[in-house]
């Protein structure tokens, strides 16, 4: 649900808006990973990593958002309802509050 939504939501932005962004994958050889990526004009703007609950922010969200602190990232979770910013920039929050920024 979460992909299909970001999806639709790139779709838009390219098609309305004309911005150059697109959808992606992180895995690193270390196997850190991240969900989701958004990436506009060729560099990182938003990583989304998926869990089921709440719990600690997983170690590839929290590479990346080191690597790319100017980056927007959050940690969305389909059963929790915690809703925090970390003190490194993180945001955590239930899955439905996020997918509904993404009017």
């Amino acid at each position: 649900m979460v992909a299909l939504h970001l999806l639709k939501w790139v779709a838009f932005q390219e098609d309305v808006a004309g911005r150059e962004i697109e959808l992606r994958y992180f895995r690193d050889v270390d196997g850190r990973e991240v969900d989701f990526v958004v990436v506009e004009d060729q560099r990182p703007s938003l990583f989304v990593e998926c869990k089921w609950g709440d719990g600690a922010i997983g170690k590839g969200l929290k590479y990346l958002k080191t690597r790319f602190p100017d980056s927007r990232a959050c940690q969305i979770t389909a059963t929790g309802r915690k809703d925090y910013l970390t003190p490194d920039g993180i945001r955590a929050q239930p899955a439905g509050d996020f997918l509904r920024t993404l009017i």
